[in-house]
């Protein structure tokens, strides 16, 4: 630990800049400082802990609200002079009650879920929902394809029927990378269409994979619950 905090980059206030990152969507939830103390405690706690430059003292996320980021590792940038705390919050990570803090300065009356910055998959599911809440508006235009398979989930079961057997063709015809990642976007696109009807968050899905990741793929399919008949 000693080596690892003597290898970063202090500034003339002995402060590194920390960005929190959730662990699951890639989400940044928040950017703050800490000192060596800081990073020491967090190492030993995995509770975000950072130095409040405002307090002039340590600063760990949720001793008042109760709303604490549980940190499972810690990275540096190249140049060692910030860190990110990749984490999973309890809570929100914002003090205004939202699930992280924007980056971007706010122009205007808008959405606050429309400057929250996402990656590829958590900016898909947004749309997804976008069109399911669309559904319950009048008609004025003609239907997405999202919106039909919304509409129809047989449709949308036979899609995904579809779509994998497309998928498993592109290695059994050898039809290339291309191809496949073709057959792969529209595979996840689908199946994430039926998880927004059934309200299961991508969230709970990467949560889910993360957790495989220290355990064998047999042992964790023969611990799941029988399948009702």
């Amino acid at each position: 630990m000693t080596s690892f905090l003597d290898s970063l980059k202090w500034d003339k206030n002995s402060l590194v800049a920390v960005i929190v990152q959730h662990i699951d969507t890639g989400e940044v939830l928040m950017q703050a400082f800490a000192d060596r103390a800081a990073i020491n405690e967090t190492i030993q706690t995995g509770l975000a802990t950072f130095y409040s430059r405002s307090r002039g003292g340590r600063w760990c996320k949720g001793e008042t609200s109760g709303h604490f980021i549980n940190v499972h590792k810690i990275y540096t940038d190249c140049d060692r002079d910030s860190i990110i705390y990749l984490s999973d919050p309890i809570g929100p990570a914002c003090h205004t009650g939202a699930s992280s803090g924007s980056l971007v300065a706010h122009q205007g009356n808008h959405d606050q879920g429309d400057h929250v910055p996402r990656t590829t998959l958590l900016a898909l599911e947004q749309t997804i929902a976008q069109r399911r809440e669309a559904l319950s508006r009048p008609l004025g235009t003609k239907p997405s394809w999202t919106t039909r398979l919304l509409s129809n989930p047989e449709l949308l079961c036979k899609k995904i029927r579809e779509e994998a057997g497309e998928l498993c063709q592109t290695l059994e015809a050898d039809e290339g990378r291309e191809r496949a990642a073709n057959e792969m976007a529209d595979l996840l696109y689908h199946s994430m269409v039926l998880l927004n009807l059934q309200g299961v968050p991508m969230e709970e899905v990467l949560r889910v994979l993360r957790k495989r990741f220290t355990q064998s793929g047999i042992e964790e399919k023969a611990s799941r619950a029988p399948k009702s008949q």
